[in-house]
């Protein structure tokens, strides 16, 4: 039998493949255009442009004057900073928490595994916004030990700081699910070569575990980053238990533009700033974004 030779499309096959591909990326692109662009004109020449494709080009009186008065109406740095420090802290325990955790489940054997992997399965039929009304009840009650001094105080009551930011978004279910099925794809005898080489089960996680689960870490970093309720986009978890100016996210910090004369150019820079940031990384890792989520999809 004759071998079967590979034959590369041809330049009008690639041709007709990749241009309604093209197509649809400039389409999405539009809103992030006009925002850009609205963010560089007045509020007269926003709505002036906007029957016509001049609302998507910089053409006319453009500025940075909207940017500027970004400043004066809201504390942009103390926003960015800690927007930044709850997702870090979110993402970092988060990856350690629910890889613990996915490792119990899909290596370790105890009763009860099975219901226990199904019950945090479940959880993720319930969307956020049906529990944020019993989770704000639930943080508002729970208690802490604080410390005056050597002094140790017990206080009642999250709201209005750092930690019900952070807390009670560690540990997610998809998360949990995702190393579980990751660490069921490895092969089954690395425990117990750890095991004759004297390796506990913690030992045995950090050791060989961690090392050989790089994909599946990125994508669920990645993952947290961009859709966790308390992470970049966090807006109405913050909106409902931080009061303090001082300790509130970017996102929050839209509605500021919104409680007197809504000044559209300032919005729209406001937005840009927050929005760039995100962009830019992802441009920047996106062959490893798309890497790590194909590796973790698949199993041996």
């Amino acid at each position: 039998m004759a071998e079967a030779t590979f034959k590369p499309p041809s330049k009008a096959r690639r041709a007709w493949t990749y241009a309604p591909m093209s197509a649809l990326a400039v389409f999405f692109l539009f809103p992030i255009v006009f925002m850009l662009v609205a963010s560089l004109k007045s509020d007269h020449q926003i709505f002036a442009d906007m029957n016509s494709f001049k609302a998507f080009l910089p053409v006319g009186e453009l500025s940075l004057a909207n940017y500027a008065a970004v400043f004066d109406r809201v504390p942009f740095w103390r926003f960015l900073g800690n927007t930044l420090f709850v997702t870090f802290m979110v993402t970092a325990f988060g990856l350690i928490v629910n890889s613990m955790c996915g490792y119990a489940l899909a290596r370790m054997r105890w009763k009860g595994r099975g219901l226990v992997f199904g019950l945090i399965i479940a959880t993720l039929i319930l969307p956020f916004d049906t529990t944020i009304v019993p989770m704000v009840y639930l943080v508002a009650h729970l208690p802490w030990i604080g410390f005056d001094g050597l002094t140790p105080l017990v206080e009642i009551g999250w709201l209005n700081t750092y930690r019900v930011q952070i807390i009670p978004f560690i540990v997610n279910a998809f998360s949990i699910f995702l190393f579980a099925q990751y660490f069921k794809s490895l092969p089954k005898g690395l425990e117990e070569a750890a095991a004759i080489d004297g390796a506990g089960w913690l030992r045995t996680y950090w050791r060989i575990i961690v090392p050989l689960s790089k994909p599946v870490f990125a994508t669920v970093a990645i993952l947290t980053v961009v859709t966790s309720p308390a992470t970049w986009n966090a807006y109405l978890w913050p909106l409902m238990t931080v009061q303090s100016e001082e300790l509130r996210p970017v996102m929050v910090g839209v509605q500021y533009f919104f409680q007197l004369d809504t000044a559209w150019g300032e919005v729209m820079a406001y937005i840009s700033m927050i929005t760039l940031p995100m962009v830019i990384v992802f441009l920047v890792f996106q062959r490893a974004f798309i890497q790590s989520i194909a590796s973790a999809g698949m199993k041996d």
